[in-house]
């Protein structure tokens, strides 16, 4: 696989090992240097699945965490602003390795709060009753948005996926809080940072409508 200017795509993203500090003159890059790798990493994916326009490109780059694992890839994005690019692409990752992780965890809340979310039910564009290959599929087909479609749709359809799922999760916390009110209580602080991660991937939607995603 290439970059749009023909440069090969590397198969694993560049590690601060040895032979990297060396370069570096024995140390680790500074803060700078990191950032740029994150920022250039995430516009060298996005720029080559939007110029490949072909299906298996976006297959692979859609499932590139499952090749790389999600320590690699929050290695390199998960501590970018969630307004630019790799930190939009960072929390499309995390939803789409949770969903695979706990299926079955993430159909019961989505389904959950259907009843709370009636727009975002729609924006999301989950069958419904949701089944956990549907869930699975489905966010699978947001993502390929970043690489096929509008990227600020993508975002946005994420963006309304995790307001469901956070309705979901605070209804499943209220139910809980009779028999358990620690998990009750952690359910209800895990759908708040599902709810904001919705209205981040909202503001990074409209950074890129504006130009300003990088």
């Amino acid at each position: 696989m290439s970059t749009p200017s023909g440069r090969p795509l590397p198969r694993r993203p560049v590690h601060f090992g040895p032979e990297a500090m060396e370069a570096h003159g024995g140390t680790t890059p500074g803060p700078a240097e990191v950032t740029e790798v994150a920022h250039q990493s995430a516009a060298v994916l996005v720029g080559t699945g939007r110029a490949a326009h072909d299906p298996e490109v976006t297959k692979r780059l859609v499932a590139i965490v499952d090749e790389l694992g999600l320590d690699t890839i929050a290695e390199l994005w998960a501590g970018r602003p969630a307004r630019s690019l790799p930190g939009a692409l960072w929390r499309l990752y995390a939803l789409r390795a949770w969903v695979r992780r706990s299926p079955v965890e993430a159909t019961r809340e989505y389904a959950a709060g259907l009843r709370f979310a009636d727009v975002a039910r729609a924006v999301a564009g989950v069958p419904e009753p949701p089944s956990p290959p549907e869930l699975a599929a489905t966010v699978d087909a947001i993502l390929s948005g970043v690489f096929e479609g509008e990227l600020d749709v993508a975002l946005e359809r994420a963006a309304a996926f995790c307001a469901v799922v956070s309705a979901g999760r605070a209804e499943v916390a209220n139910d809980r809080d009779v028999d358990d009110t620690d998990e009750a209580t952690h359910l209800t602080t895990t759908a708040a940072s599902i709810q904001r991660t919705g209205h981040e991937l909202l503001a990074a939607a409209a950074a890129w409508r504006a130009g300003a995603l990088d």
